[in-house]
């Protein structure tokens, strides 16, 4: 995102791309939106993003959180309980920077002060980087963004004209859910699922509401998306 309104870079972009392509090189471009939301992008260099994979690379995962902070430790001949490790890939969740940071500060208090760390200090010594959490806002964007990755589409098929069962289930869950967590207007959500009138949201809410009553193991479908949507 950094060329947009850079005519001359742009220009420059253009022509390195064209290169790069032609000579069968792979290129790896990293943005911090999709290409259709750079609205002062050049089109033919849009049109460039979007010819290879497009990917969203999200925070990492409690799992992989871990492993980079033993993997740091073992590095570094380090001796942290997973008791602490715990605590740091529990609270800071956002990316390795922060993660790796929050590390290095123990590490250099144990080197200053000549102590081990315990969990006591580690919350000590961290309090001004894990701050509480605030409880999460639960938006009608929210629910179709969880709900889009629990049945593995985007949110963009989830918003399509697409009438497809894979797609049209969880588009009437999305419209069940934001009926049921939130309060905003009924033609509110119908504009977020792709610009759709109250009663197409009234007969989708309605008829994954008739099948959460009678079905089982569909209500416990629906149940895990909602704790996905309010965890706690």
């Amino acid at each position: 995102q950094f060329i947009i309104g850079k005519e001359s870079t742009q220009e420059e972009f253009f022509h390195t791309f064209n290169a790069l392509h032609s000579a069968g090189k792979q290129i790896v471009l990293t943005s911090d939106r999709p290409p259709k939301e750079m609205e002062t992008l050049e089109a033919r260099i849009r049109s460039r993003f979007e010819w290879g994979l497009m990917a969203d690379i999200g925070y990492p995962d409690y799992e992989t959180r871990m492993a980079i902070l033993r993997k740091k430790v073992e590095e570094d001949h380090i001796q942290l309980d997973d008791e602490i490790l715990n605590y740091i890939a529990t609270n800071i969740k956002t990316n390795i920077r922060e993660i790796e940071g929050a590390l290095n500060k123990l590490i250099a208090y144990s080197n200053i002060e000549h102590t081990d760390i315990t969990l006591d200090i580690a919350e000590q010594e961290l309090a001004n980087i894990i701050a509480p959490e605030k409880p999460r806002e639960i938006t009608p964007q929210l629910i179709v963004e969880v709900v889009a990755e629990s049945y593995g589409i985007t949110v963009d098929q989830m918003i399509s004209k697409n009438k497809s069962k894979n797609i049209t289930e969880p588009r009437q869950i999305a419209m069940y859910l934001c009926r049921e967590l939130t309060s905003n207007p009924l033609e509110s959500i119908g504009k977020l699922l792709g610009g759709r009138d109250h009663s197409t949201i009234i007969h989708g809410a309605n008829k994954v509401a008739d099948e959460y009553k009678r079905n089982d193991e569909y209500k416990k479908q629906i149940d895990s998306i909602i704790k996905k949507i309010k965890p706690d």
